[in-house]
C-alpha cells in the first residue's frame, strides 16, 4: 500500500463491566489506503462497529482505547476532545444504520447541513446554503430546494439516509465510515444507496470503510475485505480472492451462508453454535468450538494473523486451500 491514510497498531478496546473487563477489540493491526474501499465483515458482537466508534471518540463511557490509530500520521487516541471534534467534522465522518441517530428531529434539514459547513468549512451562511443544496442534488434528493427546509420526520427512510450521506460528505472527508447503512432500507433503496457510496467516494478520493454483517453486499463495493470474529481480524484479502478462495473456515462459512436466488430456504447453510462470550473466550482459537476443521493445536493458543500471500493474511493454523473440500460446519 503506497499511500496509507489510516493505520491501526495494536489497537484495542476494552469495556469495564460489573463482571470484569471485556476486550471488544484485541491488538488489531490494519492499514487503509487513501481512496481505498474496504469492508469490515462479521457477526454481531465481533467488534467491527466498536473499532470505528473508538476512532470517532464515540464509545460508551466505560470504554477505553489503547494502541495507536494514525490518521495521516496523527494519533487519534491522543487528541484532546476539541482537537478530535475538528478532525471528526472535517477529515473523517460516519454514517449510521439509523439516520435519525445522526439527525436532530427538532431542526430543519437546511440548518443541520449548513451549520457543519459554517463551523468546519468556514463558509458564509449564503455559501453554505448553496453548497448544501448542491450536495442534496448529488445524493439524489428529488426537488432539493423544497425539501431543504423540511424536518427529518417529513422525509422517508431512504431520503433521510441520503441526507445523512450528504452531511457526511459536505466537508469532503478523507475517511468515510458507513456502519450498516442500508440494513433498515428495502432492497431497491439499498442498491441505490450502495451505488451512491461508490460514486461519491470515488469522485472525492475518499477512503470508504463499509461495516456489515452481510458478506453479500460487499462484492461490488469493496476493494478489500477484513473479516472479524470475537474482536480480532481472522482474514484479510482482496474481495475477489476472498470470495473465490476463503482461507479461514469462518470466512468460508459466511460465504456459504449467502442466499442464492435459486436456493430453497431449507438448504440455507448455517454456522452452528453462537459467537463466544468475550469474557470467557476459549484458550485457543475463538472459532474452534464451531469449526469443522478444528485440530488439537487449535485448542492451545489463539492463532496469529499471518501473511499467506502478498495481499492476503489469515489467523488460522490450518488455512483452507483452493482444492480442499470445505465441510463448513459440524454435521
Amino acid at each position: 500500500m503506497t499511500d496509507t491514510l489510516l493505520e491501526l497498531k495494536d489497537y484495542s478496546i476494552t469495556f469495564r463491566t460489573p463482571e470484569g473487563e471485556v476486550a471488544a477489540v484485541s491488538k488489531m493491526n490494519l492499514k487503509i489506503g487513501r481512496g481505498e474501499r474496504i469492508a469490515i465483515v462479521g457477526e454481531s458482537g465481533s467488534g467491527k462497529s466498536q473499532t470505528f466508534l473508538g476512532l470517532m471518540g464515540l464509545l460508551a463511557k466505560n470504554g477505553r482505547t489503547s494502541g495507536q490509530a494514525l490518521l495521516d500520521g496523527k494519533d487519534l487516541l491522543t487528541l484532546k476532545p476539541r482537537e478530535l471534534d475538528h478532525v471528526r467534522g472535517k477529515d473523517m465522518a460516519m454514517v449510521f444504520q439509523d439516520p435519525m441517530t445522526a439527525l436532530n428531529p427538532s431542526l430543519r434539514i437546511s440548518r443541520q447541513l449548513t451549520e457543519q459547513l459554517e463551523v468546519h468549512g468556514g463558509l458564509s451562511a449564503r455559501a453554505a446554503s448553496a453548497a448544501a443544496l448542491d450536495m442534496l442534488k448529488r445524493v439524489g434528493i428529488p426537488d432539493p430546494t423544497r425539501r431543504f427546509n423540511l424536518y427529518p420526520h417529513e422525509l422517508s427512510g431512504g431520503m433521510r439516509q441520503r441526507v445523512v450521506i450528504a452531511m457526511a460528505l459536505l466537508t469532503k472527508p478523507k475517511l468515510l465510515i458507513a456502519d450498516e447503512p442500508t440494513t433498515a432500507l428495502d432492497v431497491t433503496i439499498q442498491a441505490q444507496i450502495l451505488d451512491l457510496f461508490n460514486e461519491l467516494t470515488a469522485e472525492m478520493n475518499t477512503a470508504l470503510v463499509m461495516i456489515t454483517h452481510d458478506l453479500g453486499v460487499v462484492a461490488g463495493l469493496a476493494d478489500r475485505v477484513a473479516v472479524m470474529y470475537a474482536g480480532r481480524i481472522v482474514e484479510e484479502a482482496p474481495v475477489e480472492e476472498l470470495f473465490e478462495n476463503p482461507a479461514h473456515p469462518y470466512t468460508a462459512a459466511l460465504h456459504a451462508s449467502i442466499p442464492r436466488p435459486d436456493q430453497d430456504v431449507d438448504d440455507l447453510a448455517v454456522i452452528p453454535g453462537r459467537p463466544p462470550n468475550l469474557m470467557h473466550l476459549p484458550r485457543g482459537c475463538a472459532f474452534s468450538p464451531r469449526c469443522a476443521h478444528v485440530q488439537d493445536d487449535c485448542l492451545d493458543a489463539p492463532p496469529p494473523l499471518e501473511q499467506l500471500e502478498p495481499r492476503r493474511c489469515a489467523a488460522c493454523f490450518h488455512p483452507l486451500s483452493a482444492n480442499q473440500e470445505r465441510s463448513l460446519v459440524h454435521g
